[in-house]
């Protein structure tokens, strides 16, 4: 086997993709623009990729192709209609993550929650060692028992997420964009009241259509005043103007954002203003990367590899 190695880099380099040789010979790129895909994949049989677009402009020359393994759960970059009629298999990767964005959701939420930032800058400034007393604490911070923590998206994710809250002693309450979800043992509750009655509102749905600034200004509006927006799920789930507006202006407390509308941040993201990290706190992107996730993801890409060889059926992508 021919297996090319599209972007290596988004792994991170500290973590060993060697185990893929074990299939065949392996190309590989730390990176790849779009303009490089085609040539770069032209005598493949196997394609690894995570952002790269994978469609018939890419893989027209690319006779020999019979495998794209995502180093990803998404698989927005490949068009699958066109690798049903090519016969190409397509494998992603699915739970490799969960427990690191769980994670990410609560230190995120207790960062905020706790003014850590605030105290931090408090003691290395000086003032802490200059003060009588042995205690601070002139901003007020509370605890998650007894607070309500709204989940939008009752994946893995979200039940984790859920589990960790319940455990901290929140009453958990979720909503289903679609409707359909089969989780009974916490409160489903319909989008206005998920609003209404959230403390913690806390995101980890796909986007679609549903799901597409599903928090604009409309919805923060019936949002509590004290309330933060924890969002580890896709940026434009929350509409980056009408969050820069509610933040701004306090109609929240704050919100912990690892994802947004444009990656890299954009020059033009309101959000961008915004450098009291006390009310917003933004991370790049990583809530899925701890080194344990992506080793994951390297090891579950070998197994989807080991399965399309092996003659078995591929049930990654959904």
């Amino acid at each position: 086997m021919n297996i090319v190695i599209l972007e290596r880099a988004s792994v991170g380099m500290d973590v060993s993709v060697d185990s893929i040789k074990e299939f065949g010979d392996v190309t590989v790129y730390n990176n790849t623009l779009y303009d490089e895909i085609k040539e770069r994949v032209k005598d493949a049989d196997i394609i690894i990729a995570n952002k790269c677009r994978m469609d018939e402009a890419t893989l027209g020359e690319a006779k020999n192709v019979k495998l794209i393994c995502e180093f990803a759960t998404g698989f927005d970059n490949v068009d699958l209609d066109y690798c049903r009629s090519r016969n190409i298999g397509v494998c992603n990767v699915r739970d490799y993550c969960t427990e690191m964005v769980a994670q990410h959701t609560f230190a995120m939420a207790l960062y905020l929650t706790e003014n850590l930032e605030h105290y931090d800058r408090y003691v290395k400034s000086g003032q802490y060692g200059k003060q009588a007393r042995f205690s601070n604490f002139d901003l007020p911070f509370h605890e998650l028992a007894g607070k309500t923590w709204g989940i939008i998206g009752m994946g893995n994710i979200g039940k984790k997420v859920a589990s960790v809250a319940k455990a901290f002693g929140c009453n958990v309450i979720f909503y289903s964009v679609t409707g359909k979800s089969t989780v009974t043992e916490y409160e489903r509750v319909d989008f206005d009241t998920i609003l209404e009655k959230s403390d913690y509102l806390s995101l980890h749905c796909p986007l679609s259509d549903l799901t597409r600034d599903l928090i604009d200004e409309e919805a923060i509006k019936k949002m509590k005043k004290t309330a933060f927006i924890i969002n580890v799920a896709r940026g434009p789930v929350v509409n980056q103007q009408a969050l820069y507006e509610a933040l701004v202006f306090e109609n929240i407390a704050g919100a912990g954002l690892d994802v947004l509308l444009k990656e890299p941040i954009a020059e033009d993201n309101p959000l961008a203003k915004i450098q009291d990290s006390g009310r917003l706190i933004i991370t790049p992107h990583l809530a899925w990367a701890s080194v344990e996730a992506r080793e994951r993801c390297v090891s579950m890409t070998c197994d989807n590899i080991r399965a399309f060889l092996n003659g078995e059926k591929l049930s990654r992508v959904d």
